[in-house]
């Protein structure tokens, strides 16, 4: 018999999957034709990559080539290659799981880290061999040697994403998971170079801002450490088109709840 929790906690499930579909759904209404698509996230939800999977399945079915770029070192991307040509078993998986990147200290856990996007991968991987012509790789660049100048690293990874942009074929269309205030689309007055998006004006993206209502993520914060952080309550409408001239994100969507992914290498579960 299961527990109260047990369905409790299924029920939740439930209702994160249907809510996930429906954002998809607003989403790509929103979108039309647009071939780049960024996607603002703040790092550590267990919920949004679950609603990219929802995007990426929705968007292999229409049987265009379609490319995954995720905030990954570009370092990664042999392996990522690698796994979505395995069987997905446990030695495909530890050989994936087991480079430096996915194994950091917890104290410089930025939320990027979690099963939720080893799921997301694992998700592209199935759908690559039913037959999609899917893609999943990191952009994250290095920037050069010497000590980073300010703006290097959103330059380095627009450069990526450039490159692998044009090398797509003509109907097919790129994903973009990143941190929030890479995908912005100006430069923010709090920021002293122009983030990743910005840079990238002139391939027409559309960007969409993907936040929740109530809940936490997990991050970072300037002498506080990384750890769970409230989110600031939301009770307006969702979804929200930006038209305006020095708006910094075409569309703005909010999920019911965030709750904490299930961070590697952090003992704290998720909530």
């Amino acid at each position: 018999m299961f527990s109260r929790i047990a369905v409790l906690l299924m029920l939740l499930a439930v209702t994160g999957a249907v809510c996930a579909v429906e954002t998809v759904s607003q989403i790509r209404s929103y979108l039309a034709d647009h071939r780049l698509v960024v996607l603002g996230e703040q790092h550590g939800t267990h919920e949004t990559p679950g609603l990219v999977q929802e995007l990426v399945a929705s968007y292999a079915a229409d049987h265009r080539p379609l490319h995954l770029a995720l905030e990954l070192p570009t370092s990664e991307n042999a392996a990522l290659a690698a796994y979505l040509r395995s069987d997905g078993g446990t030695l495909a998986f530890g050989a994936l799981r087991a480079s430096p990147y996915w194994n950091i200290t917890p104290r410089f856990h930025d939320g990027r880290r979690s099963e939720e996007m080893l799921e997301l991968i694992d998700a592209v991987r199935k759908l690559s061999q039913q037959g999609n012509d899917i893609q999943v790789f990191g952009f994250d660049r290095a920037a050069g040697a010497g000590p980073p100048k300010p703006g290097a690293r959103d330059a380095a990874m627009a450069e990526e994403l450039r490159a692998r942009f044009r090398a797509l074929a003509a109907d097919g269309r790129m994903l973009v998971l990143t941190g929030n205030v890479h995908g912005m689309r100006k430069q923010p007055r709090y920021l002293a170079y122009p983030p990743m998006t910005a840079l990238l004006q002139d391939l027409s993206p559309y960007n969409v801002r993907i936040g929740a209502r109530e809940g936490s993520i997990w991050g970072c914060q300037p002498g506080l450490g990384c750890g769970r952080i409230p989110l600031i309550p939301y009770d307006g409408p969702s979804p929200r088109q930006d038209g305006a001239d020095d708006r910094d994100y075409d569309l703005r969507v909010w999920l019911p709840r965030f709750t904490v992914a299930r961070m590697l290498n952090v003992e704290e579960a998720a909530q």
